[in-house]
Order: structure tokens, then sequence, then C-alpha cells
């Protein structure tokens, strides 16, 4: 298994950077806050995971070597595969979805996109013995943030959001209230972590 990679990032798009490793271009698929803060030019390390299909090999890379355990720990449950694991992680975080499992709040997972209250009771039941509680300094915020100037970063956040399953409306309505309740912010990776928070309460 290809466990990291470290290298130059040559583009960041909403939930994927091409890292330049070696000579070579990986495309990585990430969450929207570690997309969001990778630079072009800019060192960056991933821990990565490498899943195999038949007809595909895909690469995962994520913040944290904690954020990346989760989301192979979830996929160990029928039915979540890893576009739904990166979505979790995406809205939740490793260390908020560890608490909802821990707990039994499975109305914290029903607001993950593609996530029913099936699904989040199978979630529950299956993984809240194996993930412990939250620890602390495991979250999965990336270095080098981006800083955007003016408001840049409404339409970076707005197309996260939308690009996680959320309404045009609800990212609208939910970046116009970060936007009021944070007004001298301009770190995309942090907007988006606030957004995000908004819109699971």
């Amino acid at each position: 298994m290809i466990a990291s990679l470290a290298g130059v990032v040559e583009h960041a798009a909403l939930d994927r950077v091409v890292l330049g490793v070696g000579g070579v271009g990986l495309l990585v698929h990430t969450t929207p806050a570690t997309a969001a803060a990778s630079r072009t030019g800019s060192q960056l390390l991933l821990a990565t995971t490498l899943v195999v299909r038949e007809d595909a090999l895909t690469l995962y890379g994520f913040g944290s070597v904690d954020e990346r355990d989760m989301f192979e720990t979830v996929q160990s449950v029928s039915g979540v595969g890893p576009r739904i694991a990166l979505a979790m992680l995406s809205v939740m975080g490793p260390d908020d979805l560890r608490k909802a499992l821990s707990e039994g709040d499975t109305k914290a997972l029903t607001r993950v996109p593609g996530i029913g209250a099936k699904s989040a009771e199978r979630l529950v039941l299956e993984l809240r013995d194996k993930v412990g509680h939250a620890a602390p300094g495991t979250g999965s915020a990336p270095t080098d943030a981006a800083r955007g100037g003016g408001d840049d970063w409404r339409a970076q956040v707005t197309e996260a959001l939308t690009g996680l399953g959320y309404s045009a409306k609800q990212a609208g309505d939910t970046v116009s209230a970060v936007a009021r309740e944070h007004p001298d912010e301009r770190d995309v990776s942090t907007l988006l972590r606030l957004a995000l928070r908004g819109l699971r309460t």
C-alpha cells in the first residue's frame, strides 16, 4: 500500500490534487478542506491509501494519519465505499465522526449526504466499539492553508458544499451566515470547516 506521498502541488481542484512526485503527477482524491489548503507550487505531505478495483487504481490522500485510518475503518461496513467514506470525513472530520459513532449519534451521521437512517444505524452498530473516543490533537487540519483575497473564498466554499451534495440554497445560506459571523476570516480551509459545522447544527 502507498501509505504517504510528499511532493509539489501541481494542481488543486474541488476534491482532488495533482501531486508531483519524482517527475510523475499523481492524481489524489481528498476532502475539500485539504484541497482548499493546497496551493500550487507548495510542498504537501499526505497520508494516503490506494483503493484497487478491477478497472481502476485510485489514490486517496488526507491531512493526517488519523483521517486516513478512519476513512479505511468506515469502509469495513457493508454499503460504505470510498465515495461515502470521503463524504463522511469531508462533513465531519475524524474526531466528530468518532464521537458520533461511539455515542450512537445517528442524527449527526444522517447529515452526511448519502447516509440514511438505516445506514447510520448500521455504522453505529458495527463501529461503536471499534473507533474508541476522540483523542486530543488528532484533528485533520492541513498545513499550508490557502488564503484568498476579497470574497474569492465564497465561490470556493459554495462549490465545495454543493460538491458534497448540499443544495445550492443550503450552500448559499450557510456561506452568507459564515461571512456575517466571521467578517475578517479569509482562510478557505477554516471557512469551509465553519460552514460544515453550521450545516450540522
